[in-house]
């Protein structure tokens, strides 16, 4: 299991690249992937969405060119693509807010978000549970999701599946270059560097979907679809929609 102290040393890497390589990041993403496209054209339209790792808003604005007039909250801890994100349409309610999803207590802060119990009828994470290190931070993250949802409700996440390509693999760096070493992380974890703007690295997890079918079931949820998607194999993305169960 990894120390709390190398999960809060990875936890402020990818913040540091982030903050530092936002802008750069933000122009690569200028569209949604394939497979959020298939997830939007299955909603009715009037859903209440917690979009968490918002980015710079590209979901929302895609939103609103498809007709979407229910709600969307978005948070995010990288303040370059927030304020990128603060520029929409205002075609229905969008909010964004900075909120660090890796703290202990992020659903209960309503100082500056609206993050109440059973409001949302619908909870996103599109390709950010990847850069969350640790068992711990991650089970945290989906036990405060299970709590916002009402009973039936669906979390939909994707993550990044590096390793189905030749080229992102190049880009794996070894732990030393961070100041760790292979023993203090988990099976599954990556240093990847960046190399657009400059040079940085991020901290990734390589999901398999028998291991989010595990963390689904320890957290109240069940998976109803698995689905791969994205990139020119289009094995980039790992997607899944889970139902909260009707108790707890």
């Amino acid at each position: 299991m990894m120390d709390s102290t190398v999960a809060q040393t990875l936890v402020e890497l990818n913040r540091c690249f982030y903050a530092e390589f936002g802008e750069d990041f933000s122009a690569t993403r200028q569209r949604i992937q394939p497979g959020v496209r298939s997830i939007i054209s299955r909603l009715k339209g009037n859903e209440r969405i917690l979009d968490l790792g918002c980015g710079n808003g590209e979901l929302a604005r895609t939103l609103a060119r498809n007709g979407f007039h229910g709600e969307y909250l978005g948070l995010d801890f990288s303040l370059p693509l927030l304020r990128e994100a603060e520029a929409q349409p205002g075609a229905f309610p969008v909010n964004f807010c900075a909120v660090d999803i890796t703290s202990p207590h992020w659903s209960l802060d309503t100082d500056h978000c609206l993050l109440i119990p059973d409001y949302w009828s619908l909870v996103t994470s599109f390709a950010t549970l990847h850069h969350i290190p640790s068992r711990e931070l991650r089970l945290n993250i989906l036990q405060q999701v299970h709590r916002l949802l009402p009973p039936g409700g669906r979390f939909i996440l994707s993550n990044w599946q590096f390793l189905n390509s030749e080229k992102l693999k190049r880009r794996i760096q070894p732990w030393e270059t961070v100041g760790l070493s292979a023993a203090d992380v988990d099976e599954g974890d990556y240093l990847l560097d960046w190399r657009a703007g400059g040079s940085g690295l991020r901290y990734a997890h390589h999901f398999s979907a028998a291991e989010l079918a595990q963390l689904a079931a320890e957290t109240g949820f069940s998976v109803e679809e698995s689905f791969l998607s994205d990139g020119e194999n289009g094995r980039l993305g790992l997607y899944q929609i889970w139902r909260k169960g009707e108790s707890r």
